[in-house]
C-alpha cells in the first residue's frame, strides 16, 4: 500500500460498492454533500451510501486503485451546520469510484472529457468539477444513475 498524501483536507462517502471522494476548500460544502449523499442513499434516490470520513481522510494507492480511509481521530464524526459534530456510521475504508471537486475553476456547462477524468498516480478517476454558486448533488446523483451519451 502506498500513501498518496498521508492526509488530505476532503470528506468520503461510501455508496454501493465504491466512494465519492469530495474536495474544495474549505467552507465549500464538502460535508454538507456528504450528508445529503448519505440522505439519498436513504431515501433510495441513490445505492446505500455510508460515511467513510469527513474534513480530513488518508488516501492509498493499492493494486492499480485509490483507497480512502478516515483520520482515526475523526471517524465516524461529521459536521453538521448549525448542529455541530455528530456522531454517525462509518466504514473504515472504501475504493474510490468518482471525485467532486466544489469550487472547481475549471467548471464548464459543457465540459471538455479532458476536465471529466484525474489522473493521479498512474490511476485515472472519473471526476466532476462543480463551480461556485451551484448545487453539486444532482451532478453526482446524475453522474450514479446515468450513462455518458456517445
Amino acid at each position: 500500500m502506498t500513501l498518496t498524501p498521508a492526509t488530505v483536507h476532503a470528506s468520503a462517502v461510501k455508496i454501493g460498492e465504491s466512494a465519492v471522494l469530495i474536495r474544495g476548500p474549505s467552507g465549500s460544502g464538502k460535508s454538507r454533500l456528504a450528508f445529503d449523499l448519505i440522505l439519498a442513499g436513504r431515501t433510495g434516490q441513490i445505492p446505500p451510501a455510508v460515511l467513510v470520513g469527513d474534513d480530513r481522510v488518508h488516501l492509498a494507492t493499492r493494486d492499480g486503485e485509490m483507497w480512502v480511509h478516515p483520520a482515526p481521530a475523526l471517524a465516524g464524526l461529521i459536521e453538521i451546520r448549525g448542529l455541530g459534530i455528530r456522531r454517525c456510521d462509518f466504514v473504515s475504508e472504501a475504493r474510490i469510484g468518482l471525485v467532486v471537486d466544489l469550487m472547481a475553476e475549471d467548471a464548464e456547462r459543457l465540459p471538455p472529457r479532458s476536465a471529466l477524468l484525474l489522473h493521479e498516480n498512474g490511476i485515472e478517476l472519473p471526476r466532476i468539477p462543480v463551480g461556485a454558486g451551484h448545487s453539486p448533488l444532482p451532478l453526482v446523483v446524475a453522474a450514479l444513475l446515468t450513462t455518458e451519451s456517445s
